[in-house]
């Protein structure tokens, strides 16, 4: 008897270790910090057709919060847009996202790709939601941005950052 209270105590305290050490993650917040849109056609009286040759570059921001386990990823786009056919200016719209999370057990080797990965993922649909609004009342035909691999972004930025410090080293 006292064999198998000792084995549900064992498997007990398995199962709360297991319950401290999975990752939580809660967006607290979301919204945008800052936000421009220029259509450039109206600005000039003229009108636009045919196809946009539309641009994104996006850049990834994290930062610790002063409340414990919070932090805030900032999504930043920079959309331009030109007529493929003459190459006129058509808008210009440049956002900045902003989610605030909640995040446990994650382990510090892991917290930066998992900020600038799994974060961004999370409020990218609702960014996507604000281009597409904001372009299509701005006179233009809703934008909607393709997916982002915040994966291969992040590898991207990581190989770049490394390759500037090979490059910054000086010669033996």
């Amino acid at each position: 008897m006292a064999e198998i209270a000792n084995g549900e105590a064992q498997g007990a305290e398995d199962a709360a270790a297991k319950a401290q050490q999975q990752v939580k993650m809660n967006v607290l917040a979301q919204f945008v910090r800052d936000m421009s849109f220029e259509n450039i056609l109206a600005q000039k009286g003229t009108a636009g057709s045919g196809q946009p040759d539309v641009q994104v570059q996006v850049n990834l921001d994290a930062k610790k919060r002063q409340t414990e386990h919070q932090y805030e990823i900032s999504i930043k786009l920079n959309v331009d847009s030109k007529s493929k056919e003459t190459g006129d200016q058509l808008f210009l719209l440049e956002i900045d996202y902003v989610g605030v999370f909640h995040v446990e057990n994650v382990p510090e080797e892991q917290l930066h790709p998992f900020l600038l990965i799994e974060c961004p993922r999370m409020i990218f649909p609702y960014l996507r939601r604000v281009v597409s609004d904001v372009t299509r009342d701005g006179g233009f035909p809703p934008l909607n941005l393709e997916n982002i691999d915040f994966l291969q972004l992040y590898r991207q930025e990581i190989a770049r950052r490394q390759q500037d410090q090979q490059g910054q080293q000086p010669a033996s």
